[in-house]
């Protein structure tokens, strides 16, 4: 699935094509995706001007001058297409500018989703009023941190997979920031002391600024809007390299943590 880098990857590829410019043709292929397109999609969006875009945990969102919002989540194995051209068998939906751009939706497994918004994403969209702070932002600190794991027993791994605390981290940027760090995944979340938590805030916001200055994550079928495939794969510490040296010298091992794989070196990480 796309994670952070993937999305910021994507909304960042998309605004050339779109900031200021009207949508003269909004066009769906199919009745839905993950759940149905929204009804009124292209009688509300076809005229608009986009404003703005802007992406929030693992989704993308599209502003109109309006106060429409189209927000898109890429589920599993969607991307944006910009070489334009005509529809092809898994591309859902068309947004065509003014200018001459065909951006097509692709999701050959269809898990992602499109929903539309009128006033403040931020605090209507049902998805986003739970979610934590961006781990980017400032918000998201040592101390914020502390709070949010106090009596917290369940193992650190999974309290940051928890989006109510830190919003759009998933599970590769998790093992990579634990690695760097040099925490075990399996510890519990309450047990690291203030020194550790000094420790993975830096390490999440590193490995995620540099995966999103890669291009985000090869992972099965990502592209960025232009066709490009991330690389930062190649960089990976642990992820997907069970039985691989440690750059500290041990061996990285694999294990099955609430259904999915985690990956880190018990050498270094306690």
């Amino acid at each position: 699935m796309p994670e952070l880098p993937e999305v910021e990857t994507t909304v960042r590829g998309l605004a050339p094509f779109l900031e200021g410019q009207r949508l003269v043709t909004v066009s769906t292929f199919r009745p839905d995706l993950r759940r149905p397109f929204p009804a009124d999609l292209a009688q509300r969006l076809t005229g608009a001007t986009v404003t703005h875009l802007a992406r929030r945990a693992k989704y993308g969102i599209v502003s109109t001058d309006r106060d429409d919002h189209m927000i898109f989540h890429l589920g599993m194995s969607g991307r944006w297409r910009t070489k334009g051209g005509e529809a092809g068998k898994h591309d859902h939906l068309l947004l065509e500018t003014g200018a001459g751009h065909r951006l097509f939706l692709h999701d050959p497994r269809r898990f992602g989703s499109v929903d539309l918004v009128n006033g403040n994403p931020l605090a209507i969209f049902p998805a986003f009023v739970t979610l934590g702070p961006e781990p980017l932002s400032d918000d998201f600190d040592a101390a914020y941190l502390a709070r949010s794991l106090a009596g917290r027993r369940a193992p650190i791994k999974a309290m940051l997979l928890d989006q109510t605390i830190v919003a759009g981290l998933g599970n590769i940027y998790v093992c990579e920031a634990l690695n760097m760090a040099r925490i075990a995944p399996t510890r519990a979340a309450a047990d690291l002391s203030r020194a550790k938590l000094g420790a993975l805030v830096p390490a999440i916001k590193a490995v995620l600024a540099a995966a999103i200055a890669a291009g985000g994550s090869t992972l099965r079928d990502f592209l960025s809007p232009e066709g490009d495939l991330g690389y930062f794969a190649k960089d990976w510490r642990v992820y997907g390299r069970e039985g691989e040296r440690c750059e500290c010298g041990g061996t990285i091992v694999r294990i099955v943590q609430s259904g999915r794989s985690t990956f880190y070196c018990p050498k270094c990480q306690r």
